[in-house]
C-alpha cells in the first residue's frame, strides 16, 4: 500500500512539474470563452451517425471458454467476477442494438480470445474468428455499421510476462502484427478501425498507480514508456493498413484519445491561469494527440515538467508519427475526468464540457473530422432500471456535440453512447453501472433490460437530435384591456427625503455670519400651504421610473408591520400610501396593492411583532387582526384601489412553519376568505374593486417521462401546491379535492366557496419532479423531490429559464378549474448580473410573454395579466429593470425591450408593426423623452454642468472685458486738438493764463 501511494505522489509531481511557462500552442478558449447560447433544440445534419459501445473484457466473460488465453485483466481480477456473459449472449446484445436503432455498434476485439498465447503470427483460435465473423457478419445483415477497436486494455498475460508489456518496445512490433491479421481477417466488411481506446489511462494506471492491470508500479519513468510504445504500435497499425489494406478496402483507421476539460479557478483567466490550464490538457489528450495530430513530437510543456523520463522522439520519428490518424476519435467519460482532475489540473477547475473539448481539439489540430467514440456516465449500482440522472447527463453531453456542430462548426460526425450493457467497470468492479440496458448479476440469466435512459437515447436516434416540441413564436397582440406591469414586494415608507418647500414659515438669510449657513430672520413669519404628495421625494422618484417602463400597471405591498394597530397608526405613513396611490392615479396607472408580502429576511415574516410573538398564523387570533387590517385599508384606501391581492404566496409561507403547515394553511385560507367577505360586503358596491390571492406557480415536469410514478408524482405536486388552496375557494366540481388535505368542516367550506375574483399566479421557473423514495423529509408535505435539468439555462442564482412551463402550467389551471375567472401572472423574472446589457432577462421577458399570447390565442386560456418582478435592485444586481440608487438607478436594456413589447401590446407581424391606439391612451402621459432622459442621464448631467461652467466663463470674461474698458477710459486724458476760439472766448482765457503763470510768450 505503502509502494502505491508513494508511485501516485511521484507520478502527481512528474505530471505536475514546476510552474514555469508553457512554450507550446496556446488556445484563446480561455480568454474568451464559447458564446453562451439558449439553445436547446435542433436536429443534427443528415448523415449524422448514431451508436453505441462495448469493451471485450467488461461484457464478454468466458474468460477460459473454447481456448482463450488469460489476458492481463484476467490475472488482475483472479478471474473471481461475474459477467455480462456476451460471448454467449451475443444475439441478445443485438437485439438490444435493434431496440435502441443506432447506425453503428462499436465492440473491442480480445486478442486472447483470437491469439491464446498472443502470438498473432501463430494460428488463431477458430473458435474467437468465428465468433467476431458472425457478430459482425449479423450487423451487417441489420445493417448496423460496426465500428472495431483492436486494443482495449487486455493485454495477453503472456507478452507481460515475457516482455514486460509495453514497457518493451517490441509489443509496439507484435501489435502490429496483431493488427495485421484483424485487418486481413475482418476488414472486408469494416470501414472504421479503432488501434487501441484510451491510451492515457492505460499508461498512467497500468503503469503508475497500479489501480489498472497489469498493476505496474515503481519507476515514474514507466508511465511515459509505455505511452510511447502505444503510440509507435498505433503508428506501426496505421501504416500496415495505408500499405496494404486501404487500397482495397477502402476503411479509415485513428485511436480514441481521452480528455477532460478544465478552465480557470474561479473563472480567473489570468496569463497564468490559462498557461496551467493549457498544460493540463497537454498532460492528458496532448500527451498522445501532439505526436500523431500535431508537430510528432510531445508537447513543449509536458517535455518541460517531465525532463529525464520522458522519451525523445527523434526528428525521423516525428515525421513518421505525424498524421497517423484518418479522424479524431474522442472519449470523454467519467474515468478520465477523474483522473485528469486527480493528477492534471493544476489548480484550476475540472468540469464537465464536452463542447469545449471539441472545440480545443477543432482549434488546435486544424479541424479535424471527429468521432465521439465514448460518452456517458455512471449510476449506482442500485438504480437499477429507473436511472433517472442518466439521462439528464446524456442529454448534456449531447446538447453540447450539438452547439459544436451546429454554433462552432466542429465536424462531428458520429456519437457512441456508453455503453450498451452493465458490465465490469475496471477498478470500479460492479459497484457502478454505465449501461443503457440493466443486467442483475445475481442471476444466471443476465437478461438484458433497457433502461429509462436506453428509451430516451431510442427517442433521441428516432428524432435525430432534439426537434422543437413547442409551437414556435407566434405574431399577435394582447387585448388593450390586458395589463402589463411591474411587481413589487413591501413598498417601504420614506419620509425621508422630504422637501420642506412651502411649508416652512420662516424666511431665512444666508451666510449672515460668513459660515454659509441659513440663518432665521426672527419675527418675520410668511404664508404657507398645506402638506401636498408632491413633498415625498421618493415618490416622485420611484414613480418617475416606473413611467419609463410604460407600464399600465403597478402592484406593490402595504406594510403590515407599520399598518397593524389602526389605534396607533402614524398618519403620515398612511398620508404616504395614499400619495403613491394618488400619483399613479395621477400617471394613468392603476396600482394592484397587496396586504401582506411575507418577508423572509425579518424575524417576524412580516407581521407586526406582537403577533409574531403570539405564535403567528399559528394561532387563530392572527385571522381577526388581518381581518380587521384589511378592513382598515378597504376604508383608508379603497377609493383608489382597484385590485387587492390578500396575501402574497401562502404556499410558500407554510414553509416557514415546518411542522404545523397544515394548520396555518387553515388560518390563511380563512384569513383570506373573511378579508373578501368583509369587502364584498361593506365596499364593493361603492369601491367596485376585485380581490384574490397570490399563489407561488411554478411548473413541474415528470422528472423520467418514461415512468408512471413521476407522471402521478407531477399531478400529486401541482394538487399540493395549487390545488390545496385553489380547490376551496374556486368551488366547482373541485372543492373537495384540495380541502381533504386541511381537513375543513362543512360550515368552512361554504365560507371558503368562490371568495375569488380572479386567479393570481406568481410563475417563475419549471422543475423536475420524481416521487420520493426514501422516507419523506418533514418539511416536505408534497412527498416528491424536485431537481433541474442539467441542459436548461440557468440564471447566477440557478434559476432555469423554461418559457414552455409558463403555457403548461396555465393549461393545468385551465383544464382544473375551467376558464370562469380570469386568470393575472401577478410576478414573472429572472435575475441578471449584467450592469446594462441583461440578456438573460431580455430573453427571459421575451420568450415568457410569447408563451403567455400562445395560451391565451391557442390555448383560449383567459389571460389577463402580466407582471414583471421587479422594478429596481435594493443592492446586488438581482430581478431589478432598474439598478439601485446607490448605483445611480440606471436602466437596464430589458426596460426599451419591455416598453416596446407593452407599445406594441405583443408581438405584431412586420406588416403590422405600428403602435396599437388603444382608447385609454390618451390618459396616460407618453414618456419616450422621459426614457431617452433615463438612459443618459449621466451624460446629460455632465452636458448641463458643462453648460453652466461655459455660461459662468463666458459671462465672467464678458464682464472683465467691460470693466477693464470702462477703467481704460477713466485713466486716458482728454487731449484737445488746436482749434479756432472765437474772439470773446480767446481773452478771458489768456488772462486766466497771464494771471497763473501758465502762459509763455
Amino acid at each position: 500500500m505503502f509502494r502505491v501511494s508513494s508511485v501516485c505522489v511521484s507520478l502527481v509531481l512528474i505530471l505536475c512539474g514546476t510552474a514555469e511557462k508553457v512554450q507550446g500552442k496556446s488556445s484563446k478558449l480561455w480568454l474568451e470563452p464559447l458564446n453562451d447560447t439558449f439553445l436547446q433544440t435542433g436536429t443534427f445534419p443528415s448523415g449524422f451517425l448514431w451508436g453505441v459501445g462495448t469493451a471485450a473484457f467488461p461484457t464478454e466473460g468466458s474468460w477460459d471458454a473454447d481456448g482463450k488465453g488469460e489476458s492481463v485483466w484476467d490475472r488482475f481480477t483472479r478471474h473471481t467476477d461475474p459477467s455480462s456473459d456476451s460471448y454467449v449472449q451475443w444475439e441478445e446484445d443485438l437485439n438490444s442494438v435493434r431496440y435502441l436503432g443506432v447506425n453503428f455498434y462499436a465492440f473491442s476485439l480480445s486478442w486472447t480470445r483470437l491469439f491464446p498465447d498472443g502470438n498473432p503470427t501463430a494460428n488463431p483460435n477458430p473458435a474467437g474468428v468465428q465468433h467476431y465473423r458472425r457478430l459482425i457478419g449479423r450487423l451487417k445483415e441489420l445493417q448496423v455499421e460496426p465500428v472495431v477497436t483492436l486494443f482495449h486494455w487486455d493485454l495477453p498475460q503472456v507478452l507481460q510476462e515475457r516482455f514486460g508489456g509495453w514497457l518493451n518496445h517490441s509489443t509496439a512490433d507484435v501489435f502490429a502484427d496483431y493488427a495485421a491479421f484483424c485487418f486481413r481477417t475482418f476488414g472486408a466488411e469494416i470501414r472504421y478501425w479503432i488501434t487501441m481506446h484510451n491510451p492515457f489511462l492505460l499508461a498512467v494506471q497500468g503503469y503508475g498507480t497500479g489501480a489498472h492491470a497489469p498493476g505496474v508500479t515503481g519507476d515514474p519513468a514507466d508511465p511515459f514508456i509505455a505511452a510511447h510504445n502505444l503510440i509507435r504500435a498505433h503508428a506501426k497499425a496505421w501504416y500496415v493498413y495505408d500499405k496494404h489494406f486501404r487500397p482495397h478496402q477502402h476503411g479509415k483507421v485513428s485511436i480514441t484519445l481521452g480528455s477532460h476539460w478544465v478552465e480557470p479557478l474561479h473563472g480567473q483567466a489570468t496569463p497564468t491561469n490559462m498557461e496551467l490550464c493549457q498544460k493540463a490538457m497537454e498532460a492528458v489528450i496532448g500527451w498522445f494527440a501532439e505526436p500523431i495530430y500535431g508537430s510528432g513530437d510531445y508537447p513543449e510543456s509536458l517535455k518541460a515538467s517531465n525532463r529525464g523520463v520522458i522519451p525523445e522522439i527523434s526528428a525521423q520519428e516525428r515525421l513518421w508519427l505525424k498524421g497517423t490518424a484518418d479522424f479524431f476519435s474522442l472519449a470523454f467519460g467519467p474515468e478520465t475526468l477523474r483522473v485528469g482532475r486527480g493528477l492534471a489540473r493544476f489548480g484550476q477547475t475540472v468540469k464537465l464540457d464536452l463542447r469545449s473539448v471539441l472545440v480545443w481539439v477543432q482549434q488546435t489540430y486544424g479541424d479535424p473530422q471527429v468521432l465521439v467514440a465514448e460518452s456517458g456516465w455512471f449510476s449506482d449500482e442500485s438504480v437499477g432500471v429507473e436511472d433517472t440522472v442518466a439521462i439528464y447527463l446524456m442529454k448534456r453531453f449531447i446538447l453540447q456535440v450539438m452547439q459544436a456542430v451546429s454554433i462552432d462548426k466542429v465536424r462531428v460526425f458520429g456519437y457512441t453512447a456508453w455503453s450498451l450493457l452493465d458490465g465490469f467497470e475496471w477498478n470500479h468492479g460492479y459497484s457502478t453501472r454505465r449501461g443503457l440496458f440493466y443486467i442483475d448479476f445475481s442471476k444466471p440469466q443476465r437478461r438484458r433490460l433497457p433502461k429509462t435512459s436506453a428509451q430516451f437515447y431510442r427517442r433521441l436516434v428516432t428524432d435525430n437530435g432534439f426537434p422543437a416540441e413547442n409551437t414556435p413564436n407566434t405574431d399577435g397582440r394582447f387585448p388593450c384591456d390586458f395589463q402589463f406591469g411591474v411587481s413589487e414586494s413591501v413598498l417601504q415608507v420614506h419620509l425621508r427625503p422630504f422637501s420642506p418647500q412651502f411649508t416652512d414659515p420662516h424666511l431665512y438669510r444666508w451666510n449672515l455670519s460668513g459660515d454659509g449657513a441659513l440663518t432665521p430672520v426672527m419675527g418675520v413669519l410668511l404664508q404657507t400651504r398645506p402638506a401636498q404628495c408632491t413633498d415625498f421625494l421618493y415618490i416622485q422618484r420611484h414613480l418617475f421610473l416606473l413611467g419609463i417602463t410604460g407600464s399600465t400597471h403597478y402592484r406593490f405591498a402595504l406594510d403590515w408591520t407599520h399598518l397593524g394597530d389602526p389605534a396607533s397608526v402614524d398618519p403620515e405613513t398612511v398620508r404616504f400610501y395614499r400619495c403613491v396611490l394618488m400619483e399613479l392615479h395621477r400617471r394613468g396607472i392603476r396600482p394592484v396593492v397587496t396586504l401582506y408580502h411575507p418577508s423572509y429576511r425579518s424575524p417576524s415574516l412580516g407581521l407586526p411583532e406582537f403577533l409574531h410573538t403570539n405564535g403567528g398564523w399559528r394561532n387563530a387570533s392572527t385571522v381577526e387582526a388581518f381581518v380587521k387590517y384589511a378592513a382598515f385599508c378597504f376604508r383608508e384606501f379603497g377609493a383608489l384601489v382597484p385590485t387587492w391581492i390578500t396575501v402574497n404566496e401562502p404556499n410558500r409561507l407554510t414553509e416557514a412553519y415546518a411542522e404545523d403547515q397544515q394548520i396555518v394553511a387553515r388560518h390563511l385560507l380563512q384569513a383570506h376568505a373573511k378579508a373578501w367577505h368583509v369587502y364584498n360586503e361593506r365596499f364593493r358596491k361603492k369601491q367596485s374593486g376585485t380581490v384574490s390571492l397570490a399563489l407561488h406557480a411554478d411548473w413541474v415536469e415528470p422528472a423520467n417521462p418514461f415512468l408512471d410514478s413521476h407522471k402521478s408524482a407531477q399531478q400529486q405536486f401541482m394538487a399540493f401546491e395549487l390545488g390545496r388552496f385553489l380547490d376551496p375557494l374556486i368551488g366547482g366540481g373541485n372543492e373537495g379535492r384540495g380541502s381533504t388535505l386541511i381537513g375543513f368542516s362543512d360550515v368552512e367550506r361554504a365560507e371558503l366557496k368562490g371568495t375569488l375574483d380572479f386567479v393570481a399566479l406568481n410563475h417563475f421557473t419549471t422543475r423536475l419532479v420524481s416521487p420520493w423514495k426514501q422516507p419523506k423529509p418533514p418539511n416536505q408535505e408534497h412527498g416528491c423531490s424536485l431537481m433541474t435539468d442539467a441542459t436548461w439555462p440557468v440564471s447566477h442564482l440557478g434559476q432555469a429559464l423554461v418559457p414552455w412551463g409558463l403555457r403548461r402550467m396555465l393549461g393545468w389551471v385551465k383544464n382544473r378549474y375551467g376558464d370562469g375567472l380570469p386568470i393575472v401572472i401577478t410576478a414573472s423574472g429572472v435575475d441578471d448580473q449584467a450592469v446594462h446589457d441583461d440578456q438573460l432577462r431580455q430573453s427571459y421577458i421575451r420568450s415568457y410573454l410569447q408563451e403567455a399570447l400562445k395560451a391565451r390565442e391557442l390555448d383560449a386560456v383567459n389571460l389577463k395579466g402580466f407582471y414583471i418582478w421587479k422594478l429596481q435592485d435594493h443592492h446586488d444586481l438581482q430581478f431589478g429593470l432598474f439598478s439601485s440608487a446607490a448605483h445611480h438607478s440606471r436602466p437596464k436594456a430589458s426596460v426599451s425591450l419591455y416598453r416596446e413589447i407593452i407599445t406594441h401590446r405583443g408581438f405584431p407581424s412586420a406588416a403590422k408593426l405600428r403602435p396599437l391606439t388603444c382608447r385609454d391612451a390618451n390618459n396616460r402621459t407618453s414618456c419616450e423623452l422621459c426614457m431617452r432622459i433615463a438612459e443618459n442621464k449621466p451624460l446629460l448631467f455632465f452636458s448641463v454642468c458643462v453648460s453652466i461652467s461655459a455660461s459662468m466663463l463666458c459671462a465672467l470674461v464678458i464682464v472683465s472685458v467691460v470693466r477693464k474698458r470702462r477703467r481704460k477710459r477713466r485713466r486716458t486724458p482728454i487731449n484737445v486738438g488746436p482749434q479756432r476760439l472765437r474772439v470773446q472766448q480767446r481773452f478771458p482765457m489768456m488772462r486766466v493764463a497771464h494771471g497763473t503763470g501758465l502762459l509763455r510768450r
